[in-house]
């Protein structure tokens, strides 16, 4: 293996060399066509091997999950609505013969281009939502799991190596928690499919434990009050559409089945900003909180939640109560029976990882004496812990240490580096160009990258790559309030209501990747509005 750094211009480009094809997933075991490894199948991951030609490149997924969700709708399932199948896409049909192996990205070789690869695919909870473990001391990115909902692997999956001539690297970012006590064991997130099906049964579960006659059970009235308060924690979009599809459940749905007991529900979301729904003006946003307020959803910003733990005795390990310490409230807590997590992401694990790898120094390799230079490493951002790119979503480089230094404290030379062959899209990727402005990680951003990427690369490889830089083109924001009114904002208008909540469907359903996705989501809203919404426990 040799490492050599090209200089063209001042751009500094540390390329590897060396052969490790490995096995082809190709039928006619194909070399001339390059392959491409993609760490993930999210939006970014999906949408970059969907859009990749497949006659041009041998195209690999490799992800946890063997599907792509589309999560603008995954409140929708949660409360019945949708069914769990209409916003899957498997990622073995996307066409054109793409190689898929379900497994964690434990760890990446840069210098030899293969990564190590932890296999899942025997594992049940695949579908739930993945955080990486706690690490002492604890800290502000403290408290995280590699699983949120279920206890932590016991046992690593069999371990496997795929070789890769180009790698993309879109595998995401994951639930910030803050470090606060008994989020990662008790609260639900709402980030994949398996997240929302836990959802749905404890929503019904619980009306159906506060539904006994008086005297069968030992719930009294402020017991099923606990028990019936839904607490959603952030007031993003995630947040506060699923409060918006869980007041249309209850309101539509259960209140005719569960009339004694609609006087005892409450759904409160809470925040630490000063107010929900930052990415709106603030007449949208008034005009979302005032929604709320008609349909009896309580919000209540700049509150900070310290812990979350069962309630004492029979009433946590029975039912399933909930107490929630909040500063603003002093030693008293706040019962609930549910609690959703949505506060925001943080960085996958395995970027600090690959930036504490040495990559090897440009010039010989090995290097003699007068040649030999600092080694690089991949480039992080010190504030979100993602890979920083340049304006062509390829990995940078620098020689300070992943912590010792900021990009901006590095030399010119340094911050012009790149890592040949290597991209990053999507919410683990970080614009060089765009520091005081950087894009929000949304499936918005991710999907135009992958777009980008791979249109570049289907045009000519990487020099047309290098040719065109992303853009970022913000087609505006849309957020459902429940009762068929929405909000919607971008550069051109802004709507409410009625109106918003066409253009927020009609998104929605012209954005799902598949034909079959395009009938099954319409037919899925009719159904429910015709015979009301899946209320079935299975």
């Amino acid at each position: 293996m040799s490492l050599r750094g090209l200089t063209r211009g001042r751009q500094l480009v540390i390329r590897s060399h060396t052969p490790t094809r490995g096995f082809s997933l190709a039928k006619n075991n194909d070399t001339r066509r390059e392959r491409v490894v993609i760490l993930g199948s999210g939006w970014a991951g999906y949408g970059f091997a969907r859009t990749l030609d497949p006659a041009k490149y041998e195209r690999v997924i490799i992800s946890p999950r063997s599907y792509f969700v589309f999560t603008p709708l995954l409140a929708s399932t949660a409360v019945g609505t949708l069914e769990f199948r209409s916003i899957l896409e498997p990622v073995r049909r996307l066409p054109g013969n793409v190689g898929f192996y379900q497994g964690w990205a434990d760890d990446i070789d840069l210098n030899r281009k293969t990564i190590r690869v932890e296999t899942n695919a025997a594992e049940e909870a695949a579908s739930k939502t993945i955080l990486p473990g706690p690490s002492p001391p604890p800290s502000e990115t403290a408290g995280l799991e590699k699983t949120a909902s279920a206890p932590a692997k016991s046992a690593k999956g069999d371990l496997i190596d795929i070789s890769y001539d180009k790698l993309v690297i879109a595998c995401g970012a994951y639930s910030q928690t803050f470090g606060i006590e008994g989020v990662r064991e008790h609260a639900h997130f709402l980030r994949d499919i398996g997240d929302a099906r836990r959802i749905r049964l404890r929503v019904l579960s619980l009306f159906e434990q506060c539904s006994y006659p008086r005297g069968s059970d030992h719930l009294s009235d402020a017991d099923k009050r606990q028990l019936l308060h839904f607490a959603i924690v952030g007031g993003g979009p995630t947040g506060i559409e699923f409060a918006a599809e869980l007041h249309d459940l209850i309101r539509d749905d259960l209140a005719p089945m569960y009339p004694d007991l609609v006087p005892l529900v409450s759904i409160t979301v809470y925040d630490v900003a000063p107010k929900v729904l930052p990415m709106f003006d603030q007449a949208l946003s008034k005009y979302a909180m005032d929604t709320f307020a008609r349909q009896s959803i309580r919000v209540k910003t700049e509150h900070h939640l310290q812990r979350l733990r069962p309630a004492d005795g029979e009433f946590g390990r029975r039912h399933g109560a909930l107490k929630i310490k909040i500063a603003e409230y002093g030693d008293n807590e706040v019962g609930a029976g549910l609690v959703v997590w949505s506060t925001g992401l943080m960085a996958n694990p395995l970027m600090a990882k690959l930036a504490a790898q040495e990559l090897a120094s440009p010039g010989p390799n090995p290097p003699t004496p007068t040649t030999a230079t600092s080694p690089h490493h991949l480039l992080l951002d010190p504030r979100t812990g993602g890979i920083v790119t340049d304006a062509y979503l390829r990995a940078r480089t620098s020689t300070t240490t992943p912590s010792s230094k900021s990009p901006s404290s590095s030399s010119s030379s340094n911050n012009n580096s790149i890592l040949e062959d290597v991209y990053v899209i999507g919410d683990c990727a970080v614009l060089k160009n765009q520091p005081q402005t950087a894009l929000p990680q949304t499936a918005q951003v991710a999907s135009q990258q992958a777009s980008h990427l791979a249109k570049r690369l289907n045009a000519g490889g990487a020099p047309a790559v290098a040719a065109k830089p992303f853009r970022f083109r913000n087609w505006g924001t849309l957020t459902y309030l429940g009762g068929w009114k929405a909000i919607h904002q971008s550069e051109a208008d802004q709507l409410r209501g009625w109106v918003a909540w066409v253009v927020w469907r009609g998104a929605y359903l012209t954005k799902s990747m598949s034909v079959r996705n395009k009938l099954l989501v319409p037919v899925y809203w009719m159904v429910s509005w015709l015979f009301g919404r899946g209320i079935s426990r299975f």
